[in-house]
């Protein structure tokens, strides 16, 4: 098994978030169920229509090219790629093939051990997608809603090792893909597809490749890569040999089986698309030439993730899990940030910068208590309303302005929670909850010894596990003098009185 040493290069198509399709102006709309609705003569290809290219999608291929430090082409092309199968209404595809819009890049992940690993990209470009097929009993049903839309390709060097890099690649590319607004990049609707080139060898070059097509999610990538270096090293160690020909992934068998031979790029027969213009990047535009200017698109480009990971770990002091919870989920990101610099407000020291304490705390609260009232309050108040960190229901400045209260010892954590969810119930702001329920933490440390000296006598048993050593015992005689407080009482007070009185 050792002696073998896989190697791996991978093809993804990405449907890119545009309002119309690739070359006509049908609506490109992911959501529609109804089959052949957002079709039109130039989409289905009837004689006599016309091609007109999507500049937006354009832009948005080169947006993700600059992102990954690619090189966009001077001049690029689009090109006929010939084949005949039911779902492609023209009998050919436009894509591009010599000339693609963007040639070279790269994408950083952290491998197995945790380390910085650079996956090359070999080009990125752009074509139109396919039509759907379903298939009943001894028929089979087309749906020509999905073709012509934008389809993004990327293809990388085959310099991934393994199922696990292969997986983080794509799970950082779908990242990086929303991060640039360029697709939504969701792998159960078809938006992201995966197919992954494997092959294996002992001698120091490239094996036979295997392509394994259409999958749909992080874990079948993995999954299928390992399955295949598993069954092709099987086959040699066996004295048997790989044909290159392409493969389907059964999920619920978990293994690949084969589907037809892998047909070589000359069996396309590709040759220029004499409908369209050249796309020409950065000089004169001629004789119907599309101009794109790269300059402007490298200005919109937003804070890419490794450039956010950088900054929250240096700005907020916060662990790298913590990081990474952030960089994940843009609208928790925002959020937090938000409430960090409106506690600024409420600081009396108004600082500039916040204090990693301070953005510790924020972050914990959004992670559990926040997150956790959202699902309650969804689920009991809320059923048809989807309420996360992108609809909240709570602004991050009442939000800071509890926290505060919190951080300053003027609530304890069980208020906190009570005074979150009905912040959520109603909108109000924290200060008009707890001012009008009385909830401020109780600062009379005799007022509190009297109500611990009078649960330590009703509850004898507890008491008396107490004085055995029975630590969790402890938690029962605090829950009882919290609940007679309403939680305005500190917890930590609460304990020193306990073990000082028994």
């Amino acid at each position: 098994m050792d002696k073998y040493t896989p190697t791996i290069g991978l093809e993804v198509h990405v449907e890119l978030k545009t309002r119309t399709k690739m070359f006509c102006s049908c609506l490109n709309d992911p959501k529609e169920t109804r089959p052949n609705k957002n079709v039109c003569p130039v989409c289905l290809a009837h004689p006599g229509t016309l091609p007109v290219i999507n500049v937006e999608a354009v832009k948005k291929t080169v947006k993700v090219g600059l992102a990954m430090n690619g090189k966009i082409a001077k001049k690029s092309f689009f090109d006929r790629k010939n084949y005949f199968y039911p779902d492609l209404p023209k009998g050919y595809q436009i894509s591009q093939y010599q000339h693609p819009l963007v040639l070279g890049g790269q994408l950083v992940i952290l491998n197995e051990a945790g380390k910085e690993k650079k996956i090359q990209i070999t080009r990125i470009h752009l074509e139109e997608d396919t039509g759907k097929l379903s298939h009943q009993d001894k028929s089979s049903l087309v749906d020509y809603n999905r073709a012509g839309v934008p389809l993004m390709e990327l293809v990388t060097e085959p310099v991934i090792h393994s199922g696990f890099e292969a997986r983080r690649f794509a799970e950082e590319l779908r990242l990086l893909l929303r991060y640039l607004d360029v697709s939504d990049a969701d792998m159960e609707s078809g938006q992201m597809r995966i197919e992954p080139n494997i092959s294996i060898s002992k001698t120091g070059k490239l094996g036979i490749k295997v392509e394994v097509k259409n999958l749909n999610s992080f874990r079948s990538v993995e999954d299928s890569i390992n399955f295949e270096i598993q069954r092709q090293t099987e086959v040699l160690e066996s004295g048997g040999k790989i044909h290159q020909h392409n493969r389907g992934w059964n999920q619920e068998k978990s293994e690949t089986f084969e589907q037809r031979s892998k047909e070589e790029a000359h069996d396309y027969r590709y040759f220029p698309e004499p409908d369209l213009p050249p796309l020409v990047a950065d000089a004169p535009a001629e004789n119907g030439e599309i101009l794109i200017n790269t300059k402007e698109i490298e200005k919109q480009l937003p804070e890419l993730p490794w450039q956010k990971r950088e900054r929250l770990a240096k700005l907020y002091g916060l662990e790298k899990d913590q990081v990474e919870l952030l960089v994940q989920d843009m609208d928790f990101c925002d959020f937090f940030e938000k409430t960090v610099s409106e506690m600024k407000m409420f600081d009396q020291d108004h600082k500039s910068e916040p204090e990693a304490g301070e953005a510790l705390i924020v972050f914990n609260v959004l992670a559990s208590d926040v997150r956790g009232t959202m699902k309650a309050v969804a689920a009991q108040m809320f059923p048809t309303e989807l309420i996360d960190f992108s609809n909240p229901r709570i602004t991050p400045v009442n939000l800071a302005h509890l926290i505060e209260f919190f951080h300053q010892k003027k609530i304890s954590s069980r208020v906190l929670k009570d005074v979150l969810l009905e912040m959520f119930e109603t909108g109000k702001d924290p200060e008009e909850i707890i001012s009008s329920k009385n909830l401020l933490q109780m600062t009379d440390d005799s007022m509190i010894e009297a109500l611990v000296l009078k649960v330590i006598k009703d509850n004898p048993a507890p008491s008396a596990d107490f004085r055995s050593g029975k630590e969790q015992a402890l938690q029962f005689l605090v829950g009882k003098i919290m609940a007679q407080t309403k939680g305005r009482a500190n917890p930590q007070t609460i304990q020193e009185l306990i073990r000082k009185n028994i």
